[in-house]
Parts: C-alpha cells; structure tokens; sequence
C-alpha cells in the first residue's frame, strides 16, 4: 500500500457512549482494543492451526487487517492515543510481533507506531528505557526489509533528538558493534533514496552527539558479515570503511535529493573535526582522490553556477560550507597529492570566487528585502541571523581560497586567465573578501601574477593600495 488509510471516526452509536472516546478525541477505545486483541491473536494462533496456516498467518496480512493496523498507524499521531497504546502495553504486544512474526509488512507498522509514539516525551522515555525493547530494534537494522529499515530509522532519530534519552541509545548504539557493520552496509549498498537519507540523518545525529562513538566507527576497519553468515566465508566479510559507505550513499542521493546531500555532506565534514577523520579520509586507498573528486564536481558543477541567480547560495549555504571544509582540510594535508596541484584546480579557483560573489550579490539583496519588508523589530534578528550562516561560508571559502592562491605559480595564473578563470573583476573579489586577514596570501598571489601580467597586477595594486604600500 503506498499509503496508509485515513483514521477511522466514531460515528457509530454504540461507539458515541459515554467513556469510549480516548481523551479529547472521536477515536474508540472500544475500536482500538479490539485492534490490539486481533494483533494479539494475529502472533498467538490457535493450537488447532495447522503449521501450515500458521506460517501463512505471519508471512501475510489479510487486506482488513491491514487496513485496521495502519489506522491505529495513522491515529498513534495523536497523543492521547499513543498515551492509551501505552496504557495498555502496546509496546509490550509489538515485541510479540517482533519475535515470531515472518510478516516485513506487520513488522514496519508495528515500528511505525512506535516511532510515532516516541514523538511524546514520557512514552520516548518509558520505550527507550526498556533495554530488551531497545536491542530488539537495533537488530531491527540489519532487516532485509527496506520499508522497516527506514521506520526503524526514523524511530532512532526521534529518539536521538531528544535530550533526555538521547545519551541511553548513544551508549546502546556504542555497546552494539553490529550498528556500525549495518549501517555502513545500508549506505553503501542501498538504492533507496529515502532510507539513505534517514540512515544518514541518524548517523549525522549520532557523530554529533558523541566523538567518541565518531572515532570507534572511524577505527572500524572491517566488520562481521551483515544478517546471515559463515565463519569459513571470507567472502562474507566486507572491509567497510565508515568513509567509502559515506561516498557511496552520497552519490546516490545527490542528484535526487538536496536535503540528503547536506546531511551526508556534514558527516564528511564532522569526520574532519578530529585528526582521525582527515586521516581516514586522506589515508584511503586512492589517497582520498575519490573524496575530492567528488566534492570537487558537486562545486564545479553542480552547485551555485554560472546561471544561477546570486540567491541561490541562501538555498545552497549549509551544503556549501560542508563541502569547503572537507576540501580545505585536504587540501591542507594533501598538499603533495596529484590530485591537489594547481594546474587541475584553477576551475575551483574560480567556483569559490564565484561563491564569494554571489555572497556579495545575496547579501546586499537580503539587506534591501529586510528593510522593506520586515517590521522595525524583527528587522535586526532576522538580518543577523542570515548574516551568521553566511558568514560561516564565507570564512570557510576564503581559507581555503587563501590556501590555494599561495601555492599558484605564474604558469597556474596564465592558464586561470585564458581559461576565464581569473580576471580583473574576479580578482578585485577575493581581495576584497581576503584583506587584511589574508594579506600574506594575496601577497604571494601578486608577486606571481606579476610575472604573467604585470598590468593586470599594477591595476589591482591601484585599487587595493594597501598593497601597493607593503610591496
């Protein structure tokens, strides 16, 4: 089913008596415990079955049954109802299902309404508490099943958000090895969009969280076979490297999904905020070619071009200054890699002066919009607020900018210039957003610009005197 049913209502009369509506709400309670009695009957057979009946009973739903669950599905959104669920030990009846059910579909739902049960403080923290519960759902992870993978995950997330039960499935999660080995096998091996982005969002949440559960993943150099395995099977225990499962799954939602290439983005980008990660990354055995490529393309070509108007950058900011801080770190600890010489990154060059002027274009834009348009006293908020997130960017794009422009020798600049790269303007532009912190740098970059054009480097000098006074 694509979707799940509208909730029912309690039109009927002998639903409308009094006491059977669940709190402030039309639902039954008469309805919903008749529901939780089939699921019960759904996972205890009677004895008479015969085997057969039995397996056909836990590897498929009936259509009523289904449609029944996914409206109790639909109506656990509602506290009161998951309040009630939880009253009568609903989470209790799901790990019923969780152990002898055969059915993916009964499985997911049942998920699915613990994941909307745990949106609510007190139940989050009743269910996260409950250690058996607990591990029964991270084994939930290594599921075949791509639908209860992603409840699954979505379960995790709302839980890892809240501050009061979050460290409970960090420490969980910590002590679970096989987490990390189905994890990195969903992202690396996964298709499906949606589940990469969830999986991605809890891994995010969880490197967040805690840096040192972030440095045992980016230790883990193998791992035991994912779901079934033999121990004479080598075969069946693949090397996964927490940063080559990241590469993988932010290949596949890159082009179909904006939201999860940030997240996947800002994961490479945590993973550099400790010397293990630059090194897992730099380390790898391409010498983090891959990475950079990557990175490299999705700046050159894919982000914030030519075409495209200077607001774009409000959109693209988060993803943006992920991606910078990666590649400033490599940059920074590659400077010997092929990959990193100059002559193969003029057009990078170019794509973080771009970035600055659009920056330059969306800030003065916004500045104007805000005076117009918004009251006297949210004016100065809301402009200080873009203004951070930019700024963050923009401190990220001049770093590295600064790094590159130092190592450029005269050769790197003629082929910048006749390639469009570098002109007067786009010079002008990173000066402008460079000076003074930057002075060493640009400093540099004048004294070769020089050599490949000399008038090109006097009219710069006019324009920036500051330099044209320590030269």
């Amino acid at each position: 089913m694509d979707r799940n049913p509208s909730p029912p209502s309690s039109d009927a009369e002998d639903e409308q008596a009094a006491g059977d509506s669940i709190g402030n709400t039309v639902y039954s309670k008469h309805w919903l415990f008749s529901i939780l009695t089939k699921l019960i009957e759904v996972i205890s057979p009677e004895k008479s079955d015969s085997n057969s009946n039995r397996e056909e009973v836990q590897t498929e739903l009936d259509e009523e049954m289904e449609n029944d669950i996914c409206k109790m599905w639909d109506m656990s959104m509602d506290e009161d109802v998951a309040l009630f669920l939880q009253e009568f030990n609903a989470p209790d009846i799901f790990m019923g299902v969780f152990a002898k059910s055969k059915c993916p579909r009964l499985i997911e739902i049942c998920v699915g309404i613990l994941g909307n049960m745990a949106c609510f403080q007190d139940i989050c923290m009743s269910i996260s508490k409950d250690d058996n519960l607990g591990q029964i759902l991270l084994q939930h992870l290594c599921d075949s099943d791509s639908p209860t993978l992603l409840e699954t995950s979505r379960l995790l997330l709302t839980c890892l958000s809240q501050a009061e039960v979050a460290n409970i499935w960090v420490e969980r999660i910590r002590e679970n090895p096989s987490v990390y080995d189905c994890v990195c096998f969903i992202m690396s091996s996964s298709t499906n969009v949606e589940l990469l982005v969830k999986v991605g969002e809890v891994v995010d949440k969880l490197f967040d969280l805690d840096e040192e559960l972030m440095l045992n993943w980016i230790k883990n150099g193998s791992c035991q076979s994912v779901g079934q395995s033999t121990d004479d099977s080598p075969e069946e225990h693949p090397d996964f490297r927490i940063v080559s499962c990241v590469l993988e799954a932010a290949k596949q939602v890159c082009s179909d999904n904006p939201e999860g290439l940030d997240v996947y983005m800002h994961i490479l980008q945590l993973l550099t905020t400790v010397d293990e990660g630059i090194q897992a990354i730099v380390q790898s055995p391409d010498g983090g070619k891959e990475t950079w490529t990557l990175l490299y393309g999705l700046v050159c070509h894919e982000l914030c071009q030519p075409d495209d108007p200077p607001i774009i950058i409000q959109e693209q900011k988060s993803v943006l200054a992920s991606i910078l801080s990666v590649l400033s770190a490599m940059f920074a600890s590659q400077i010997q890699q092929e990959y990193v010489k100059m002559r193969k990154n003029m057009p990078l060059i170019g794509s973080l002066i771009r970035i600055l002027q659009n920056m330059e274009g969306c800030g003065k834009r916004s500045f104007d919009n805000s005076k117009k348009s918004q009251p006297e006293e949210t004016k100065k908020s809301g402009t200080v607020e873009e203004d951070f997130h930019l700024k963050i960017l923009k401190d990220i794009c001049c770093e590295l900018l600064s790094n590159m422009l130092q190592e450029l020798t005269k050769e790197n600049i003629l082929e910048g210039l006749n390639q469009g790269h570098l002109n007067e303007q786009k010079c002008s532009c990173a000066f402008q957003n460079l000076l003074p912190l930057y002075f060493t740098s640009v400093e540099s970059f004048l004294e070769a610009l020089r050599e490949a054009d000399q008038t090109l480097a006097d009219s710069l000098e006019k324009h920036f005197p500051s330099l044209r006074l320590q030269t």
